[in-house]
């Protein structure tokens, strides 16, 4: 089972519905104690930094959270979910994310119109399981006005560029993050969500929950 976190910032039904298609079940959680009857966890997220990490603050969701991540469990954050992964959001002033990245989440540099909003292509540096079957250059939806500044680019596997080239999908051991929408972005961003199912059903398989 993947659990769906609700913390009033997310396009849940969207993702819900995104799994499903690809033979996926999932739960919305509601509560932070659910997560301990999940074996992935996605952290969908639209709106602003500091805002999010209030929502998840008031929720009591930080710190099951963090202990979810370190579990080695999967755990997906998608857009402003993928950016409180980091140290730090500089939207509206610096803002604590979750840390679990090192780097910070900065606003595209003036001039260029934001959000950007609608496909782009990802280049992939480096492989890895969330990509798994999708081809380089592959086009997904973004909708935002920030990115993330990883400390470590080894974390990075794949990038975007609108005036600047940014990260589109990082990862580090279990914990990945897409700037993208994969539950808006047709065949191949619910090939990204089929890919996370196929991760979690194997570790959970592995490690026997």
């Amino acid at each position: 089972m993947i659990g769906i976190v609700d913390y009033g910032r997310g396009n849940l039904r969207s993702v819900e519905k995104g799994l499903e298609k690809v033979g996926f079940t999932s739960e919305i959680l509601t509560d932070p104690a659910e997560l301990a009857v999940v074996q992935g966890v996605i952290l969908p997220g639209v709106g602003a930094f500091a805002d999010a990490m209030d929502a998840l603050r008031r929720g009591g969701w930080i710190d099951p959270l963090l202990s979810y991540a370190r579990s080695d469990k999967p755990f997906l954050g998608i857009c402003l979910g993928m950016q409180v992964l980091f140290d730090i959001g500089e939207e509206h002033g610096e803002h604590q994310g979750l840390g679990l990245i090192p780097g910070r989440v900065v606003r595209f540099p003036a001039g260029l119109k934001v959000p950007q909003m609608g496909w782009n292509n990802v280049q992939i540096v480096r492989e890895d399981p969330l990509l798994e079957g999708i081809p380089d250059n592959t086009y997904f939806y973004f909708v935002h006005s920030y990115y993330a500044v990883p400390d470590d680019e080894e974390v990075v596997i794949g990038f975007s560029e609108y005036g600047v080239r940014f990260p589109a999908l990082v990862g580090q051991g279990q914990i990945w993050g897409a700037q993208f929408h994969p539950e808006k972005s047709s065949f191949w961003g619910l090939a990204v969500l089929k890919n996370f199912g196929k991760l979690v059903k194997r570790n959970a398989d592995i490690s026997g929950y």
